[in-house]
């Protein structure tokens, strides 16, 4: 009996490990809501039924049996408001101990129980891209994130299908860090694409190896030693081959030309650049050679690289052909980037498709993942928000938020605190007041002395 008790407990205890391995899948039937399709126009008192997490029917008098049905008359649904620069659900931001560390991954660190999480779902923000931080020339591998607040396993919160991603870094930041912090190359701009063109050629000539390596491995009767793996060196090399897209931090028209070139010299079209505020400067190069830019909508002069911007450079993007989309860059303004798009609106005059575009469809496609999610299509995922008045309003509010067809916020069943995890010895939630909450340099100011420290109010 003492036996069989034991197997039957084991056999549970797996059956719950495998349901809580399952990312949810939602069914439910939306209707009369004015819906914004970003890709197809808007659809006036429309109905859309979600069948296990995808999209499956858009149209009129839609039915369906034993499945949720919410009423959405006089209010628009949108899709999921996805965001290409974000460092929420991290533990860490940086490794910045070298000026390359490409083997470093931010899927090791994410944290499920960060409320931000929640807080960007009341934003409706479905889809966040958590990366490594500016310290480094080559930084680590990004993760891209469904936000399904509610897990404790990260591996759940993982988008499986994004292409792999990795953030460079130029200007300021890595020249900082390494340069005047450590007394290491970069110490200029020169010397921070030196940093990137050094680390491709090394490339090569791993790749090169492990070429001969294969080569001399079909010689009948030969016993040739493999190279040594170098997960570093790799990544690169993936780079090189088109399998990982690098997404930039950026400010200056001068160094984002540099690294277009620089990635034109090794045939690598695969790269975003971020923050780009000098982007309006290189708009025909970035339209040509590059996946697009990814901005802030009014963010500027908190440092002397940052002084020449304007508001009107999301609109000057989108206008020359530059697949364009505003992040948010921080913890905080991540939950009304609906408001960030509207601004470039209000100043570039941008129609309202094109304007929704910043923060759906565009950044789905900087992502890789446009085919998947940025759009109510019908076979894509379901991933939506439902607002109150238009989205580019001023007074719209985001009512519920959906992943996957899983609601995870509804404003009507919104409590006053929820967090899933709260530390025993943390009583009130710590408030730093500061203008931003980048995190861009988060974990390096030990590098620096005195001066450094108020070089670090504004974590940029």
């Amino acid at each position: 009996m003492k036996k069989t008790h034991i197997i039957y407990t084991g056999l549970l205890m797996m059956l719950c490990f495998i349901a809580q391995a399952q990312t949810q899948k939602g069914t439910v039937l939306i209707k009369n809501a004015t819906v914004l399709t970003v890709t197809n126009g808007t659809l006036e008192n429309t109905d859309v039924l979600v069948e296990n997490g995808i999209i499956k029917r858009i149209g009129s008098n839609l039915t369906a049996s034993n499945v949720e049905t919410i009423d959405a008359s006089g209010k628009y649904l949108m899709p999921g408001i996805i965001d290409a620069h974000s460092h929420v659900a991290l533990d860490a931001v940086n490794e910045a101990t070298s000026p390359i560390t490409s083997e470093v991954k931010m899927a090791d660190v994410v944290n499920p129980y960060d409320i931000g999480i929640y807080r960007a779902l009341a934003g409706g923000v479905t889809i966040s891209h958590a990366m490594h931080g500016s310290a480094n020339a080559i930084g680590g591998e990004n993760i891209t994130l469904k936000h399904r607040y509610g897990s404790g396993n990260p591996e759940n919160l993982f988008m499986k299908e994004a292409p792999r991603t990795i953030k460079f870094a130029l200007g300021e930041n890595p020249t900082r860090v390494h340069g005047r912090g450590n007394g290491n190359q970069p110490r200029t701009r020169m010397g921070v694409e030196a940093v990137i063109r050094n680390g491709f050629n090394e490339a090569i000539q791993y790749q090169k190896a492990w070429k001969a390596y294969e080569d001399a491995k079909k010689v009948k009767g030969a016993t040739p030693i493999p190279p040594k793996y170098d997960t570093r060196l790799q990544t690169l090399a993936d780079i090189l081959d088109g399998k990982v897209i690098i997404h930039c931090h950026s400010y200056r028209a001068d160094e984002i030309y540099a690294l277009i070139n620089t990635c034109r010299e090794f045939g690598i079209t695969n790269i975003v650049f971020s923050h780009v505020n000098e982007g309006f400067k290189v708009a025909p190069e970035l339209a040509e050679y590059t996946m697009g830019a990814s901005v802030f909508a009014d963010w500027w002069a908190y440092k002397f690289e940052v002084y020449y911007s304007t508001a009107y450079n999301a609109a000057i993007l989108t206008e020359n052909g530059v697949i364009t989309s505003i992040n948010s860059d921080s913890g905080e303004l991540i939950r009304h980037l609906y408001h960030e798009a509207g601004k470039a609106q209000r100043y570039g005059e941008l129609d309202d498709e094109q304007t929704l575009a910043l923060i759906t469809i565009n950044p789905a496609k900087q992502l890789g993942i446009a085919d998947k999610v940025g759009s109510i299509e019908e076979g894509k995922q379901a991933d939506l928000v439902i607002f109150n008045e238009h989205p580019l309003s001023v007074y719209a509010i985001p009512q519920m938020t959906f992943v996957d067809g899983v609601k995870y916020f509804d404003i009507n069943d919104d409590n006053d605190d929820m967090r899933l995890k709260v530390s025993a010895a943390e009583t009130v939630e710590p408030i730093f007041l500061k203008e931003h909450d980048h995190k861009c340099m988060h974990g390096v100011d030990f590098f620096f002395t005195n001066f450094g420290r108020n070089l670090f109010d504004h974590s940029h």
